[in-house]
């Protein structure tokens, strides 16, 4: 739990009787909070692999860069050292089982 009241919403039954949580709920979600600078690159676990998620902040309310690298392009790349000394048949159910998405490499 976050208790810092500058990037965490107000608890919904405080939306109800209060109008400065509604204003600053308007305010948060419009405007956002000023992330710090600096970068973190978070690891999350998904059902093909590790997702990756990159920020990078200025200081600003946006970020200066967000980038996520999705597990199908990790398995896409052992594909060369899974495909060594295989036939070209073997390559369909090689990227069958890796369970490789193109449209997730493609982006």
């Amino acid at each position: 739990q976050i208790s810092d009241r500058k990037i965490v919403p107000p608890p919904r039954a405080e939306l109800g009787r209060s109008m400065e949580a509604v204003i600053r709920h308007f305010k948060l979600w419009t405007e956002g909070f000023k992330a710090p600078k600096g970068y973190v690159y978070q690891a999350i676990e998904s059902p093909r692999g590790e997702f990756g998620c990159y920020l990078r902040g200025d200081g600003s309310t946006k970020p200066a860069r967000v980038h996520f690298r999705t597990p199908s392009y990790v398995n896409l790349a052992s594909l060369p050292s899974l495909a060594k000394g295989g036939y070209i048949a073997d390559l369909i159910a090689m990227i069958g089982s890796s369970d490789i998405v193109l449209g997730e490499i493609d982006r």
